[in-house]
Formats: structure tokens, C-alpha cells, sequence
């Protein structure tokens, strides 16, 4: 009988962990399993939501540089249309420089008065080229 006796306890043993092996290897595996999946949505969603981020960035960029393109050309416009009207003023200060000088005799003081007026349009004209090309 003592055979019989120490026999089932040893058998009772083998069974137990057999039918504990597969299960603890399911429960392991199972595990594994949600982790790695866990890692990979993780992974998902962070390249989801780095897209999403540099797509708003990139919009909001486009849009101030519009905004900085339509405010650069409306400068460019409103000296360009200075520049002409300077140059426009120049051309009728040598016209009349020039009729004052075939003009004028050695008592007339108009042609310094002309040239300084010349002088003082220039003077504009180069500060709004000097602007201009700031803006360039």
C-alpha cells in the first residue's frame, strides 16, 4: 500500500502542473500580447497627433506669410507710386531750371533758389529708394 500511497501524490502533483503549465503560458502569452498591442497604438496615435501638429503649424505658416507677401507688395505699391510722382517733380524742377537759366541775368537769384529746391527733392528721392530697397 505504501507504493500505492506515494504513487498518487506524486501523480496528483503532475497533473496539477500540467493543467497549471498551459494555463500560466495562455495568461503569459495573453500579456504579452496586450503589451505589445498597447506599444503599437501608442506609437499610432503619437504619429497620428505629430502629423495633425505640423499640418496646423504648417497652415498657420502659409497664412502669415500671405499675410506678410500682401502687406510687403502694398508697401512696394505705395512707394513705387511716391518714386513716380518724385521723379515726375524732378523732371519739371529741370525744365524749369534749365528755362531759368537760358532766362536769367546775373541780378536774378531764382536759379539758386531752383537748385536748392532740386537738391532738397533728391535728397527725397534717394531716402525713398533707400526704403525701397529695404523692402527688396
Amino acid at each position: 500500500m505504501q507504493a500505492s500511497t506515494e504513487s498518487s501524490p506524486v501523480h496528483s502533483r503532475r497533473t496539477s502542473t500540467t493543467r497549471n503549465g498551459p494555463s500560466v503560458k495562455w495568461f503569459m502569452l495573453f500579456w504579452v500580447l496586450m503589451i505589445g498591442l498597447s506599444v503599437y497604438a501608442v506609437y499610432s496615435y503619437t504619429n497620428h497627433l505629430k502629423d495633425q501638429v505640423l499640418g496646423q503649424l504648417s497652415q498657420q505658416s502659409q497664412q502669415q506669410l500671405n499675410l506678410l507677401k500682401a502687406d510687403y507688395e502694398a508697401k512696394i505699391t505705395v512707394l513705387s507710386s511716391d518714386v513716380q510722382e518724385l521723379q515726375s517733380t524732378v523732371q519739371s524742377f529741370n525744365e524749369l531750371l534749365t528755362f531759368t537759366k537760358d532766362n536769367a541775368s546775373a541780378k536774378t537769384d531764382n536759379s539758386n533758389k531752383l537748385y536748392t529746391q532740386l537738391s532738397e527733392v533728391r535728397k527725397q528721392l534717394d531716402t525713398l529708394k533707400k526704403e525701397m530697397d529695404l523692402l527688396k
